[in-house]
């Protein structure tokens, strides 16, 4: 019974602290405020994450964590790589616009000023998967000879950017699926046409 309430403690820190490095970045967000954001206090905090940069790496190490199992779910012998390309980026784009932590983990990739910092690693994780991906895809005829480290990196450019921008006609739902998949498709069917 302790230990359940103990973790729903820690799950609750954790979307706190994601919501804080989300929208606050890495220097601007504070203790102070992931424990309002709770309603604890910084002493009781403190009982479950030491600093700033351990709630840091916590969240970052998670999404290491989905990130992996998304793409060894993708990832399966015999699927093709652009295929497997698509269903990650796009799967990723919407956890991005829906995984507050996952969101938090990305923007802690580019914004924690310390690059030894276990911070730095999902961003090139992704990147490094990308590019394989895109290298596979290249070898197998189904993606445009184009520089494989570039795409990636234009790939990352738009999903960081992505959950911040409303997709479709002016008269569209906010939010809505089904805009959001097309455009996507529309970025990677121009990534993978073979000319």
């Amino acid at each position: 019974m302790k230990q359940q309430r103990a973790r729903r403690t820690r799950e609750k820190v954790l979307d706190a602290a994601a919501e804080e490095f989300s929208t606050q970045g890495y220097s601007g967000a504070t203790l102070n405020a992931v424990a309002q954001r709770t309603g604890m206090t910084k002493g009781a905090l403190y009982g479950h994450f030491d600093s700033k940069r351990a709630l840091a790496g916590a969240l970052v190490s998670q999404s290491r964590q989905v990130w992996e199992e998304m793409r060894l779910t993708r990832d399966v012998p015999g699927a093709g790589a652009a295929d497997v390309l698509e269903a990650l980026v796009l799967d990723l784009a919407q956890r991005l616009k829906e995984d507050v932590r996952l969101r938090a983990a990305l923007r802690l990739a580019t914004d924690v000023p310390d690059p030894a910092a276990p911070a730095a690693d999902i961003f090139s994780d992704v990147q490094r998967g990308l590019v394989t991906l895109i290298r596979r895809a290249q070898g197998e005829g189904s993606m445009a000879p184009r520089p494989p480290e570039l795409v990636a990196q234009l790939l990352l450019a738009v999903l960081h950017g992505a959950p911040h921008v409303a997709f479709g006609p002016p008269d569209a739902t906010p939010d809505d699926p089904t805009a959001y998949t097309e455009a996507w498709r529309i970025l990677l069917d121009s990534l993978t046409t073979v000319p």
